[in-house]
């Protein structure tokens, strides 16, 4: 995550009105594993075939239901999961890692120190804030980024728990499951008004929200292109 990131919980915004039911039923079902493998070539068909439906079950919840819409959601999720690889973050940074991702957290004398020790690593950039105990407390591995748009921070664990109906506060690890992974990135997705923009074809809108900045445009654009063409868009 970039340095002293905006929280990640939901802060409900506006969202575009709910499309016509047939074009809704459309885009959804036009979801398939071959669909997946199109727009994300190195997922794996047995790995697809898992997700599969755990994201149209998402895509119905949160009415991500126009073929714009689940091509954005497609694209994004595409990209912050490495296509589906991981829903935990990786936080096995080297020295220089550490300096160029937390200018403001380390110098490169505790950069030294922490560098190839995730958990440390965490508990240092994490605690403290978003609802997290102290450095010592554990909080900042025990609520680091999960989901396939990463949950962060204790806060945002709690309210994520509470819009799902899922105890993911007490049981974080379930947010790097296919089934809640999914459901944390459609609320996420819905609570920031993604639907919007994804309408409009604002794209770049959509990653600003998401990532704060435009890190990894060009591949995320990608997997937009992409996945409107198999979408037939």
């Amino acid at each position: 995550m970039p340095d002293d990131p905006a929280p990640d919980a939901q802060n409900p915004a506006p969202d575009a009105e709910t499309p016509p039911a047939d074009d809704a039923a459309s885009a959804i079902q036009g979801l398939t594993v071959d669909t997946l493998v199109q727009v994300m070539p190195l997922l794996p068909q047995d790995r697809a075939a898992v997700f599969l439906p755990h994201l149209v079950a998402t895509l119905q919840e949160f009415d991500i239901s126009t073929s714009l819409r689940v091509a954005a959601f497609l694209a994004q999720i595409a990209h912050e999961s490495a296509q589906l690889k991981h829903l935990e973050e990786i936080l096995n940074y080297s020295a220089n890692g550490l300096l160029n991702t937390w200018p403001k957290r380390f110098t490169p004398e505790t950069a030294n120190a922490y560098a190839r020790q995730p958990e440390r690593i965490a508990n240092l950039v994490y605690g403290g804030r978003g609802g997290n105990g102290d450095e010592a407390s554990g909080d900042g591995w025990r609520y680091r980024g999960r989901g396939l748009i990463q949950l962060t921070f204790r806060d945002n664990y709690r309210r994520a728990g509470e819009a799902l109906g899922l105890p993911i506060e007490d049981q974080p690890d379930t947010v790097a499951t296919p089934e809640i992974g999914s459901r944390s990135a459609g609320l996420y997705w819905k609570d920031n008004g993604l639907n919007t923009p994804a309408d409009a074809g604002e794209f770049e809108k959509i990653t600003r929200r998401i990532n704060g900045g435009l890190a990894g445009q060009p591949e995320r654009l990608a997997f937009y292109e992409k996945a409107k063409q198999v979408l037939g868009i």
